[in-house]
């Protein structure tokens, strides 16, 4: 008990951190100290966490998770920022230091490890680290925001009625999931021409729904035998329930916002490149395949 306590603890202050490193970052390029009342969206995660560890010991919800929702509401704005700044910027922006390679690593890690010495003739550690290009800068905060949501789900004490079979499911569905939400709003943006703002923001509206598919677990979580007695009738939803919101989430959260995104920016922007193409491919089958699926089971149901 006291370890799961602790879980919850832990990961709940762990979204905090990474919510306040991203204001840190919006503060510092609008320098205007007045983006820091966006620390105010961290109010609903900490009454989150004050409630469940009182009423509920710390243990996660069946269906649905406030505590990755609430952090997904602090983090989101900050990320729409600093993008819409960076499409704005990106022709005046000063020389900043590129992470790119191993060589560009090394030597940013060497210069890190001079400045927190105190060595002479060196950067503020914060200054230092505010070089960093604004391009890499968002990709890492992005990367950073989608592991903490797979590794913070894991530490998350687990719900009554969710067996550990499911949650490692669940797990690996998040990590694929990630990988394509990160292609995704990396790709895609790189595809959008500079003066196409409206276009971008889009773009980042569909990254924030596809977003929505962590709280969500409605899609792993089977239906047993008793809950389908218990709801009275065999109807086709509490037969397969599962694979329904599996499926509306691929066609409504993921793969088919992503196929119209990419179909469009082939269409306006005459953008075609081998990674697109293939992209919108994969997405074209997985939302046919996904509405076949509806079809057998629909099929399955009157049989």
């Amino acid at each position: 008990m006291f370890v799961k306590f602790i879980c919850a603890i832990v990961t709940r202050a762990l979204f905090i951190l990474v919510s306040l490193i991203g204001v840190w970052r919006v503060t510092w390029v609008k320098n205007n100290p007045l983006y820091w009342f966006l620390t105010i969206l961290y109010l609903p995660l900490v009454v989150e966490m004050i409630l469940t560890l009182r009423r509920r010991k710390g243990k996660d919800y069946k269906w649905f998770s406030p505590a990755i929702l609430f952090f997904l509401i602090s983090i989101i704005p900050t990320i729409w920022i600093l993008e819409l700044h960076h499409e704005q910027n990106k022709l005046s922006d000063t020389k900043c230091t590129k992470l790119d390679s191993s060589e560009d690593i090394r030597a940013f890690l060497h210069e890190w490890k001079n400045s927190t010495n105190g060595s002479v003739n060196t950067q503020d550690p914060l200054k230092l680290l505010s070089t960093v290009c604004a391009n890499d800068w968002i990709l890492a905060l992005q990367q950073i925001v989608l592991i903490l949501l797979i590794v913070g789900k894991w530490m998350l004490p687990i719900a009554g009625g969710v067996t550990r079979d499911e949650m490692s499911q669940l797990l690996l569905i998040f990590v694929g999931t990630a990988a394509d939400i990160l292609e995704f709003i990396s790709e895609t943006l790189s595809d959008v021409n500079e003066e196409s703002l409206s276009f971008v923001c889009v773009i980042l509206a569909v990254w924030t729904l596809s977003m929505l598919q962590f709280p969500l677990h409605f899609s792993v979580v089977n239906t047993r035998a008793e809950d389908v007695s218990e709801s009275q009738d065999g109807s086709l939803y509490s037969r397969y329930r599962t694979d329904i919101w599996n499926i509306g989430g691929s066609l409504f959260l993921q793969d088919g916002p992503f196929f119209v995104v990419r179909l469009t920016v082939m269409m306006v922007f005459s953008n075609f490149h081998q990674m697109l193409v293939f992209f919108t491919l994969k997405n074209f089958l997985v939302v046919m395949l996904n509405i076949y699926r509806l079809w057998v089971i629909w099929i399955d149901s009157k049989s």
